[in-house]
């Protein structure tokens, strides 16, 4: 009797603890659903629609090398630039994606990664770079001759290498420090993200990198905004004593626009403390068809891209100059017409071009040589190129590309055939500058081949 009053007491016990457990279970599931329907999580940013058709923008839809951890990347860019200047020193002038013509070149290699911890929202990212841009883009930035150690060959490897944080706040929070490539100016670092190979005027003489800080939020899932402090206009260091400042927005309301706006302040002229440059950037990028199923054109977008920017003290003003104040001024326009051809979207035929003007030349790329174009205040600076490519895109990791570009400029600017760094090269033992006045001149056309890889 004992031991059958026994095992029915037990197994009470056993049948009351399982309803508890099943009924604390439920109790969980059913918190759990309340929690989501009354905190929802927010949307990623920019998911809501399928981006990769936009100028400057990544075209693949997820990378090859990515995992819970770390995503990493590789970009191999190589081209075959023909001028029909044929410049003996096979050198090209005023340009961000060309350093040489008639021959081979690996214009640009970026490899690396970005480690990322989803639950403490740390994340660090370092995009090496090789190839003829690692050299030809740092030359521009002045602020490596300043001070004692050569912040030149210290950086000019390094695309992109910054640390950080991800707050889980609006639709995401980054705060991160070091250097960050810019996309004022529209086109992208990395020619596999842009509609054309040779960027026009607006995108070569804006910043391709920052050093700095930079905060992006995201109050809505169709907005960004970014803001940075940073040392001034694609620089390693800082020219003068005070940092520069700017801020970008970028809003996509629908899946078929693209708005971004920026804008930059900052004093970034030589030993010159009290000169002002202000700068704005401004882009409009719409598809205008798209239609997956046609046989032709199957999409169809178009950019348009606007930049104001100006210098004030120190002897300029912005506009209205006299000869004892010249005006400085930035003013250039782009714009650019996409067709996808056919169902699989393979091959894309892009065209435009853009103009600038900018008296004072002090965004305008230097040709090579001593003193063969000069910025002083006042000094005119007008061109204006067009551009034609075809690109055959057999799958997201190979872009290949057939470009046309004519540029011409007021002033002789383009590598003549008589090259720019002497009849045999630039130093000893195969040439010798000394005396040498590169040849220059106004017009420039030429066709690049290119082959782009990235995983």
């Amino acid at each position: 009797m004992k031991q059958s009053y026994l095992k029915l007491s037990v197994a009470a016990l056993m049948l009351a603890s399982m309803q508890c457990s099943s009924l604390s279970a439920s109790a969980q599931v059913a918190d759990s659903m309340e929690e989501a329907t009354l905190k929802p999580k927010p949307a990623e940013p920019f998911a809501f629609g399928d981006f990769t058709w936009v100028q400057g923008t990544n075209r693949q839809h997820s990378s090859l090398l990515d995992s819970k951890y770390f995503t990493g990347g590789l970009t191999i860019d190589c081209n075959y630039n023909y001028s029909f200047n044929h410049p003996i020193d096979h050198s090209t002038s005023g340009s961000t994606a060309t350093f040489r013509s008639d021959e081979f070149n690996l214009s640009y290699v970026e490899a690396g990664g970005e480690v990322h911890d989803p639950k403490s929202g740390a994340h660090a990212k370092l995009m090496l770079q090789f190839g003829t841009r690692a050299t030809g883009i740092p030359r521009n930035d002045n602020t490596t001759l300043r001070g004692q150690y050569d912040l030149a060959n210290a950086l000019r490897y390094v695309t992109e290498g910054y640390a950080g944080m991800h707050f889980n706040k609006m639709h995401g929070i980054n705060l991160d420090f070091g250097i960050f490539k810019s996309y004022v100016g529209l086109l992208s670092y990395n020619n596999f993200e842009n509609w054309n190979y040779q960027p026009s005027y607006t995108s070569d003489n804006t910043p391709w990198f920052f050093t700095g800080a930079r905060l992006q939020m995201f109050p809505t899932e169709k907005l960004k905004i970014e803001i940075w402090a940073i040392n001034g206009w694609q620089s390693y260091g800082m020219f003068n004593e005070m940092p520069g400042l700017g801020y970008q927005l970028l809003w996509r309301p629908n899946s078929s626009l693209s708005l971004t706006h920026s804008s930059y302040f900052g004093w970034d002229t030589p030993n010159t403390p009290d000169r002002l440059r202000f700068h704005t950037d401004n882009s409009a990028i719409v598809r205008y068809l798209n239609r997956p199923t046609n046989k032709f054109i199957s999409k169809a977008a178009f950019s348009l891209t606007g930049d104001l920017g100006f210098e004030n003290g120190a002897g300029v003003v912005p506009f209205n100059g006299t000869a004892a104040t010249p005006a400085q001024n930035f003013l250039s326009l782009m714009a650019y017409n996409r067709f996808w051809l056919g169902k699989s979207q393979q091959f894309a035929f892009t065209c435009g071009g853009g103009y600038i003007n900018n008296p004072g030349r002090y965004l305008a790329l230097l040709p090579a040589g001593n003193g063969v174009m000069t910025q002083n205040p006042g000094d005119k600076f007008e061109g204006w190129d067009a551009s034609a490519n075809v690109q055959f895109m057999p799958n997201e990791y190979v872009t290949f590309g057939a470009e046309f570009v004519t540029r011409h400029t007021n002033v002789p600017y383009f590598s003549g055939h008589g090259g720019v760094t002497s009849p045999n090269g630039w130093n000893a033992p195969i040439g010798n500058p000394t005396g040498y006045v590169a040849d220059l001149v106004k017009d420039e056309n030429r066709i690049i081949l290119s082959a782009i890889f990235r995983f």
